[in-house]
């Protein structure tokens, strides 16, 4: 069976510089992949590109081997979900509602005609895949609850809810530990673990915290300079020399 996502040769460049210079990455059905690299290493371009927020220069980004629309909501409905590093949430509106605003603008259900068309209602499937997903996410005690009453893990696990709601095959994780303390983040891994146990969901993450990639990622791949510069076990890539210097800015 063919890669669930396969980058070939991509590139994106601004102006003259190459953010992502030739990037070539696959992520298997079922796995987990980090993706680490220092400040300017071109792993956030990359992956605003394979979210579809940016187009690439040159190269394809397949997915379950074919041609990805180019708008970021049309790749969210062909599989593909997004947490962002900071997370939006809206006042006065509940957990639940946080789910069910996700997973109605997933399945095209939002907008004034469609209002019409549907009364506006709110169908019972659509509030049993949200009670579905806020158990998944070990939010059903403060499902009722105002999002941005919650702690920043909660945040973080309603942002988690938001992305598994339309049911992804793949998870785009945007530092998803940022601004966590050890417990929380410690719970996230738990949650991201569970769900990739029940589900079978492939995962994609950038995370600055090397403890966070090496719990949740099967396979790490690091970056510097737009490119590839190790891929394999969390142990293997960090400890090879072009990524210590990478990091540390001198030869290892």
């Amino acid at each position: 069976m063919s890669a669930l996502l396969r980058v070939i040769d991509v590139s994106r460049r601004f102006g003259g510089i190459a953010a992502v210079d030739h990037v070539s990455l696959e992520v298997e059905h079922g796995e987990a992949v980090g993706l680490v690299g220092s400040n300017g290493a071109g792993k956030t371009t990359l992956f605003r590109v394979i979210a579809g927020e940016l187009s690439a220069s040159s190269g394809r980004v397949l997915f379950e081997g074919k041609r990805l629309p180019a708008r970021a909501d049309e790749r969210s409905r062909r599989g593909m979900g997004r947490t962002f590093q900071i997370v939006e949430l809206f006042a006065g509106l509940s957990v639940l509602d946080h789910i069910l605003v996700a997973l109605q603008a997933h399945d095209g259900r939002q907008g004034p005609i469609r209002d019409l068309l549907h009364g506006g209602e709110t169908r019972p499937a659509e509030l049993a895949r949200c009670d579905e997903i806020l158990e998944l996410c070990a939010l059903r005690d403060v499902r009722d609850a105002p999002a941005t009453t919650l702690s920043l893990g909660q945040r973080r696990s309603v942002e988690l809810a938001r992305a598994l709601v339309g049911r992804p095959r793949l998870l785009l994780a945007d530092e998803p530990s940022s601004g966590l303390d050890l417990e929380e983040s410690r719970t996230l891994i738990e949650t991201i673990a569970r769900i990739r146990r029940e589900t079978g969901l492939s995962v994609l993450a950038i995370d600055h915290d090397l403890g966070t990639v090496k719990a949740i990622a099967d396979r790490v791949i690091a970056m510097d300079a737009g490119r590839i510069i190790a891929a394999g076990s969390f142990d293997h890539v960090i400890a090879e020399p072009a990524v210590i210097s990478s990091w540390l800015g001198r030869p290892a």
